[in-house]
């Protein structure tokens, strides 16, 4: 069976119609949970690890992790929660992160947390975030150490 001109190009419309859709739910989707991650992270460092409570606290994340591991999934295991508190301690601004989050998903924030300055953090979020960097090419990024190179080339073009 032949399919006509006009059934085709109202098929390409459609389907241009539900990829538009796909992304704009993939992107909101994307926001809500490094938002949800955040918040995460900032109530256990806020409410159960403030002050002198170290060695508590860490039992209550340890805890905590297998209550919601077990109700919510893998996602919050007690690796992830730790990734979580270090990522609202890093990035104490949740303007910040929200304007970020529009542009950049969860693994591109877990891939700076390692990284020891807060100006090298922000720059490759926001390389990323310019240039529409995938993960694993931020990844590679830091890897050859870019900001410390763009770093030493302002250094010598104002000397």
């Amino acid at each position: 069976m032949e399919i006509s001109l006009a059934t085709q190009e109202l098929y390409q419309k459609v389907s241009a119609l539900i990829e538009q859709a796909r992304r704009a739910a993939y992107s909101s989707a994307n926001v809500t949970k490094t938002l949800l991650f955040w918040q995460i992270g900032k109530a256990i460092n806020d409410d159960i690890l403030e002050g002198e409570r170290a060695e508590y606290g860490k039992q209550i994340v340890s805890r905590l992790a297998t209550q919601l591991q077990s109700s919510y999934g893998r996602s919050f295991e007690h690796r992830n929660l730790r990734k979580m508190m270090q990522f609202a301690e890093l990035f104490d601004n949740l303007e910040i992160v929200s304007r970020l989050a529009t542009q950049l998903s969860w693994s591109h924030f877990v891939e700076v947390l390692p990284i020891s300055t807060p100006e090298a953090r922000l720059f490759y979020l926001g390389e990323a975030a310019a240039h529409n960097t995938s993960r694993d090419d931020m990844r590679e990024q830091i890897s050859r150490k870019e900001f410390e190179r763009a770093d030493i080339a302002s250094i010598q073009l104002a000397g």
